[in-house]
């Protein structure tokens, strides 16, 4: 069998990874989730074996599902830090009968805020303050601050695992 080099393979099978973004209905303006179908398509193509079955049928299998992965990852990190902020602010009183999005609690409450910037650098409070007070896009905010897309979205990823591990929430269990 003819060994086809990655550049060979990525040019025949990139719309795979564009077929699949879009039958999982993702809205990729930031080309994350295909930068991850890429990934899983290269992983796929180190691991093919040809004697497993068809090749068109283990890239389809491995990126679909990492983009699945992907997915799930994204919203347990933003529901976390969804929790995470809604207990900071039931613990300071804040009234969830109206169902306030999570920017007007930022907006109405600077002691909510003092007390999540306490727990954050400079870089991942820039992005909390950034992405959920101003509304701004990563690719914004990467203008804005003079650098790149990936570092962030590294602000975001560190922003979300701080704000969601367990010793900061165990802060405010007695006070919910």
């Amino acid at each position: 069998m003819q060994k086809f080099t990655f550049e060979e393979i990525y040019k025949q099978n990139k719309q795979r990874i564009h077929y699949h973004i879009h039958q999982l209905n993702i809205h990729d303006p930031h080309k994350e989730y295909y930068v991850e179908g890429l990934t899983a398509l290269w992983h796929a193509y180190k691991r093919y074996d040809p004697n497993k079955g068809p090749m068109g049928t283990y890239f389809n299998y491995i990126i679909r599902y990492r983009l699945i992965d992907r997915i799930r990852k994204q919203s347990l990190e933003q529901t976390q830090l969804k929790n995470y902020l809604l207990a900071y602010s039931v613990s300071e009183g804040v009234d969830h009968s109206s169902n306030t999005p999570l920017r007007e609690l930022l907006l109405e409450n600077p002691v909510l805020r003092t007390k999540i910037k306490s727990h954050l650098t400079e870089k991942q409070w820039k992005w909390l303050y950034y992405t959920i007070i101003q509304d701004m896009s990563y690719k914004a905010i990467a203008a804005k601050e003079n650098t790149t897309l990936d570092v962030v979205k590294g602000w975001g990823r560190e922003a979300r695992k701080k704000l969601s591990s367990p010793e900061i929430r165990k802060n405010f269990e007695g006070r919910i």
